[in-house]
């Protein structure tokens, strides 16, 4: 089990493509005093962590409603993540600025920033490829500890940002933008692979 929760948490997290959303939540949040950002970061894991928990648990429910099969939809997620990795690695990836009076937190931070299509095709995936409750339950807790990764990067945006520079968050997410393209990889051949047997 200790296997499963490691390998979760590490795709999810990649997934989720965190040195982005920090560049993300830097950007959109750069006249917000130290007080309000932290406000929207606990903001925006709440709501990545209730999108996420709900296309987790209810993905082999939705498969079933529509009559898409789990390998389909494996090649359909695979190709969107994959494209949205190639958008990070080349870095042509933009924020467009918001209102001032808006609040960015939900949309487009969480949604679609942290949370996009390829997220949601992998969360999708994963969580209808896990059969028993022990794996559902170690799966649950990585996703949630991948969540709260986030959430804490998020809070400390600041200080990250200090540390690395904006330079190497550019870098750091080009980096990660290959371990997605590498998940999706995975992903669509096993359900191009489980769809041709």
């Amino acid at each position: 089990m200790l296997t499963l929760f490691v390998n979760v948490f590490l795709k999810i997290f990649m997934i989720f493509t965190p040195f982005f959303v920090i560049s993300a939540f830097l950007s959109l949040t750069r006249e917000e005093s130290r007080a309000e950002r932290q406000r929207i970061a606990v903001k925006i894991t709440l709501a990545v962590g209730l999108t996420c928990f709900v296309l987790f648990l209810f993905g082999s429910y939705i498969f079933a409603l529509f009559g898409i099969t789990l390998d389909a939809f494996r090649i359909g997620a695979g190709a969107v993540l994959f494209i949205s990795a190639v958008t990070l690695i080349q870095g042509k990836t933009t924020v467009a600025m918001q209102d001032a009076k808006e609040d960015v937190a939900v949309v487009p931070l969480a949604i679609p920033i942290t949370v996009g299509p390829g997220t949601i095709g992998a969360l999708l995936v994963m969580g209808a490829g896990l059969k028993s409750a022990p794996e559902k339950i170690t799966a649950c807790l990585a996703l949630l500890c991948a969540v709260l990764a986030v959430g804490g990067l998020l809070i400390a945006a600041g200080r990250t940002e200090r540390f690395i520079s904006q330079q190497g968050l550019n870098i750091l997410t080009k980096l990660t933008g290959l371990f997605v393209s590498a998940i999706a990889a995975q992903i669509f051949f096993t359900g191009l692979k489980n769809f041709l047997a």
